[in-house]
């Protein structure tokens, strides 16, 4: 239906009004314009768009009032655009809805500027607006809590920090649930003292956290009162989750400690190789010479005995240096099949003539129907090697030392367990046996690197170590490996379910 032409009344109202005031179909067709310094002429506005005819533009302006009274058939103010040429508020200010028989007939838009408070009610709805958009985007928890410990603000990264759903937390929650037994207190008096960024403020405090299942969750807090005059009213707190940090930092570490032992076995290999062959040259000549000997001449059954066991002595050293060049042998960290119980027999073959081993005696229990596992022999050497020295020092070089290997609880996985008789491990040193340079061992006697690097190990190799002890009744270590070949680049962490079986109102 055309719009109807406006009537004398609605003309001589228009001519009237001392601004800019113009009525306008619900298309933006001007209908009646008067006063303001229009050009052309208000009477040669009518029938083109108002915008085209004002504002030489394509479009209806950015903030325009007209389509807001259209939309809610209300009177409303032009709200200033975000962006654009110039700025700003739109020419006409205000607009309110013409209606015949129910319907918006047209929209009378007048160049009249809004009231004071009318202008500080927008600018503060707009500043809320950014404001709330600030805190629900912002990447770190923030969390905002009164005198009483109510929760007042509680954005989507703390419900996913603390796991509490966002409603709830508003409703229900006490920020001091939030921190273990009175660290909040502990907070607030750094929060008012002046050590940590002024009374007032706390800046970048590490602190651990309770998620809402009790998980204790490390975090970097920065803090501030928030004051009424010298009042204080409330707290705001900004919780950056370092659990990613933290993990990529042992990430590093574990990466250091290998290549550490990388470049540690690459000069023990070296060194092998370079002994291997000044040893091999006489070796090969007692060898050869003793044959000569045994076989050219007729000795006395007591010459021939010695030189047999010269002979013996001889071949034993050639399979020593044989033994050493395999175990330190440089490879390029291939997974490929090997014989679990064949690294075993050559680990043990080269530590039980040491001096360390003499009273102890050892027991292998090693399942010849085990199939093969893919590993890195390199590494599961050197794994080999760390746990069952571990076990060895752990008895003081006396006791009981148990080698075995058989079946796993873990479906398609072996396990090497060893098992020794020493003093056992304390229940509170347990959770710490594999960390990077933890030790119970005197100054000099050891660097807490075996088991950590052990640990890595299994880890690289997507299997599990479990270690069970009681004091004074010894220790045993089981390892489990997997049989089927591992995708590349894939591994486990402890959290996802390989590695190691340990034991197991402040400010907002």
């Amino acid at each position: 239906m055309q719009p109807v032409p406006p009537t004398n009344a609605i003309l001589n109202a228009v001519r009237a009004f001392p601004g800019r005031f113009l009525v306008v179909a619900p298309d933006f067709r001007i209908l009646a314009a008067a006063g303001g310094p229009a050009e052309p002429p208000a009477p040669d506005l009518a029938g083109r768009r108002c915008h085209d005819a004002v504002c030489s533009r394509g479009e209806p302006c950015p903030g325009c009032a007209v389509p807001a009274v259209l939309a809610t058939r209300a009177p409303a103010w032009s709200t200033p655009p975000d962006e654009g040429p110039g700025g700003g508020r739109p020419l006409c200010h205000f607009a309110y809805p013409i209606e015949v028989e129910g319907r918006i007939e047209a929209v009378a838009a007048l160049a009249i500027a809004p009231p004071p408070h009318t202008r500080a009610e927008e600018q503060l709805r707009r500043s809320n607006a950014l404001l709330r958009n600030l805190i629900v985007s912002c990447v770190d928890a923030v969390i905002a809590a009164d005198k009483t410990g109510k929760v007042i603000i509680f954005n989507e990264a703390a419900s996913q920090i603390f796991g509490y759903p966002i409603a709830d937390a508003l409703e229900r929650l006490d920020v001091r649930q939030i921190y273990p037994d009175g660290k909040e207190r502990e907070i607030m008096r750094q929060l008012r003292g002046p050590g940590h960024g002024g009374a007032g403020k706390l800046h970048a405090y590490t602190v651990e956290v309770l998620h809402r299942d009790g998980t204790r969750i490390p975090i970097n807090l920065s803090a501030a009162i928030v004051y009424e005059g010298s009042r204080e009213v409330a707290t705001i707190g900004f919780f950056h989750d370092l659990r990613g940090r933290l993990r990529m930092q042992r990430e590093l570490e574990k990466t250091q400690l290998q290549l550490l032992q990388a470049e540690k076995m690459a000069s023990l290999g070296k060194l092998a190789a370079g002994v291997a062959h000044q040893l091999n040259n006489p070796l090969g000549g007692i060898t050869l010479f003793t044959r000569l000997v045994l076989e050219e001449y007729t000795l006395p059954p007591g010459a021939q005995a010695d030189l047999t066991r010269v002979l013996n002595d001889a071949e034993r050293c050639r399979e020593t240096v044989k033994e050493l060049l395999e175990f330190t042998r440089q490879t390029r960290h291939l997974m490929q099949p090997h014989d679990v119980n064949q690294a075993i027999t050559r680990t043990l073959f080269l530590l039980k003539s040491q001096a360390l081993f003499h009273d102890i005696a050892i027991e292998t229990r090693l399942d010849p129907g085990l199939p093969t596992i893919q590993s890195d022999i390199q590494q599961l050497n050197h794994l080999l090697m760390n746990i069952i020295l571990n076990a060895a020092q752990a008895m003081s070089g006396r006791g009981r030392l148990v080698v075995e290997t058989g079946g796993s609880e873990l479906p398609g996985h072996v396990c090497i367990r060893v098992t020794d008789t020493g003093p056992g491990i304390p229940p509170e040193v347990q959770p710490h046996i594999f960390e990077p340079f933890f030790t119970t061992k005197k100054e000099g006697e050891g660097t807490g690197l075996g088991l950590s690097l052990v640990y890595g190990i299994v880890e690289n190799h997507r299997g599990r170590i479990k270690v069970t002890s009681q004091p004074g009744q010894g220790a045993s270590f089981a390892i489990d490996l997997p049989v089927g070949e591992p995708e590349a680049g894939e591994g486990q962490t402890p959290e996802s379910g390989g590695g190691v079986e340990r034991p197991d109102a402040g400010p907002a």
